[in-house]
């Protein structure tokens, strides 16, 4: 999906990605990450959002959690949305400051103590029972919590597995319920997703959900409630964040932008964000037939991989279609012409998208590549923990 974008914008990288695998420096299934264009690419959002009067929540589970990439993001966009629980120990652990915790995974009622001791800025929660649990945790450490109402999706808009949240019709007898708890304070709403790119031509627009969320915050300000809060998260990046400030969001949350890889990023090459990593696999060996298979772990069920480049020889291969109920323990190529030379062992270059945190990948985190002088900072697991 962004080999082209990356051969054309960054081929530093992937020069640098195949010379640390046939040193022997990496493994196959590694996520070779330019340090340096993700904290360019967060410089550009956080100037953006700076004129535009926007705030931004950072989110790195698609980086793999990684600590080096959290400080060199915070840098810049101080402030980070974690979507559960083991994302925020590791931002937190970075050194990141807390913008919103509970969204996209409500924080479980054992961890409210630890999570609301680091002073979140909000708590997203799901429902009053969530609300509850919220304010009596913040009141035994003597504080009142700023929640954010997770409004409902609009049918056939949420993504299995990510069900939940205040029906747009319960919204008033949600913030009744709510106001009576000592422990909360309802500082805004927010929704997922709210911005989709086109699958064709990758154009950004705002969803049903966006909508959605501005009704409800509507309705919460007519009870009294100033200031409110609307993040309007998926796809922010450079090129929507005029649009989250025309429509009225307030908080805007960075993900894939971060490494230059939206679906607008993949179909125009003329964005801001430089793409920031690559896939590095190897040849494990070649079918009867002919087709290449190379090392996976790293795969993605949404990856819309179509290519694989054979750095030895230019070669560049189509990748065959795997169904997301199994296993990628292979990922196969289509067979090469006649007279191809395809050897195993061979370094294998893919770009596509993934969420590193739900693979088996090791991550390497390399500087330098914007000077010339690339040089590999350290290895890490898929949650953030250095390897060996």
């Amino acid at each position: 999906m962004f080999l082209d974008s990356l051969l054309a914008r960054n081929p530093a990288l992937t020069d640098a990605a195949t010379d640390l695998h046939r040193r022997g420096a990496i493994p196959p299934d590694t996520y070779v990450m330019d340090l340096d264009a993700i904290e360019g690419n967060a410089a550009l959002l956080a100037a953006e959002a700076q004129r535009l009067g926007l705030d931004l929540w950072f989110v790195v589970k698609q980086l793999g959690r990684n600590p080096e990439l959290i400080r060199a993001i915070a840098r810049h966009i101080p402030k980070y949305a974690a979507i559960d629980p083991p994302e925020a120990r590791t931002l937190h652990a970075a050194g990141a400051r807390a913008g919103n915790l509970g969204h996209l995974v409500q924080i479980p009622h054992r961890a409210l103590p630890e999570m609301l001791a680091w002073r979140p800025e909000t708590v997203t929660v799901y429902d009053v029972a969530n609300a509850r649990a919220v304010s009596e945790a913040a009141l035994r450490l003597g504080l009142v919590q700023d929640v954010l109402v997770r409004i409902e999706g609009a049918e056939g808009s949420v993504y299995p597995g990510q069900e939940g949240g205040v029906p747009l019709a319960g919204i008033e007898e949600f913030a009744a319920a709510v106001e009576r708890l000592p422990g909360v304070r309802i500082a805004g709403v927010t929704a997922f997703p709210c911005v989709l790119c086109d699958p064709v031509t990758g154009l950004p627009a705002p969803t049903p959900n966006f909508e959605i969320a501005l009704k409800a915050r509507q309705t919460v300000a007519a009870r009294g409630h100033e200031d409110l809060i609307l993040s309007a998260p998926s796809a922010t990046s450079v090129a929507t964040l005029p649009m989250l400030a025309e429509l009225g969001a307030t908080h805007g949350e960075p993900g894939h932008s971060l490494t230059g890889t939206t679906p607008l990023h993949a179909r125009d090459l003329g964005q801001p964000e430089t793409p920031a990593y690559v896939y590095v696999t190897e040849v494990a060996h070649t079918l009867a037939d002919g087709r290449p298979a190379v090392f996976g772990g790293g795969f993605y069920a949404r990856s819309q991989i179509t290519s694989a480049l054979l750095p030895r020889t230019g070669l560049r291969l189509p990748v065959q279609d795997a169904p997301p109920q199994n296993i990628d323990y292979y990922r196969l190529l289509d067979a090469p012409g006649p007279g191809a030379d395809v050897r195993v062992g061979e370094t294998a270059l893919l770009a596509f998208r993934t969420q590193i945190f739900v693979t088996r990948s090791t991550v390497a985190v390399v500087a330098g590549l914007s000077t010339g002088a690339p040089r590999l900072v350290g290895l890490y697991d898929a949650q953030g923990k250095a390897v060996s």
